[in-house]
């Protein structure tokens, strides 16, 4: 299917937030805020330049936000939530969400993204597993889940703690 003339993807506006925080309850539930990567971004506003919602015949249906972070003394992004209403996934939304975040955050420069998801999933669009004991989060982590990816040529490899 081509979604291309009904959706569109814009930068997450502040009256935009609320729809983002109720898709957000819909897919990952209370249980959301004792994830490790949501005690990272806690207190820490999204980067307003690298966060989008997806419309779908006029309604937000997706978002993704990028939360600038530190890995030992780099900086570098956070990805998530990705989230898309649970009655429109499997329609390619998350994938477009995530190839603009991708192409958005090399545009500007950033040099790395990272994330805690599955990596058959997120690989396509560059990721690749942290190597164990490269980093440490603040938290419980399955280190299995920890993708990184880099957005320029020749970045270097971070290591480090990773904090807001």
């Amino acid at each position: 299917m081509n979604f291309s003339q009904t959706t569109h993807i814009t930068l997450e506006q502040p009256e935009h937030a609320t729809c983002v925080d109720e898709l957000s309850e819909i897919a990952f539930g209370p249980g959301r805020f004792t994830r490790t990567a949501f005690k990272i971004r806690e207190g820490i506003p999204h980067e307003p330049e690298l966060s989008f919602v997806l419309y779908y015949n006029g309604k937000i249906v997706g978002s993704v936000r990028l939360t600038r972070i530190k890995i030992g003394d780099d900086p570098s992004l956070l990805l998530g939530p990705l989230v898309v209403s649970p009655e429109y996934k499997y329609m390619g939304f998350g994938k477009q969400l995530m190839e603009h975040a991708v192409v958005e955050s090399r545009a500007k420069g950033h040099g790395s993204i990272l994330l805690v998801g599955d990596a058959p999933y997120y690989q396509r669009f560059g990721f690749e597993q942290v190597p164990r004991g490269d980093m440490t989060l603040p938290g419980p982590v399955d280190y299995d889940r920890l993708l990184i990816c880099y957005l320029q040529e020749g970045e270097n490899k971070l290591h480090g703690s990773v904090r807001g």
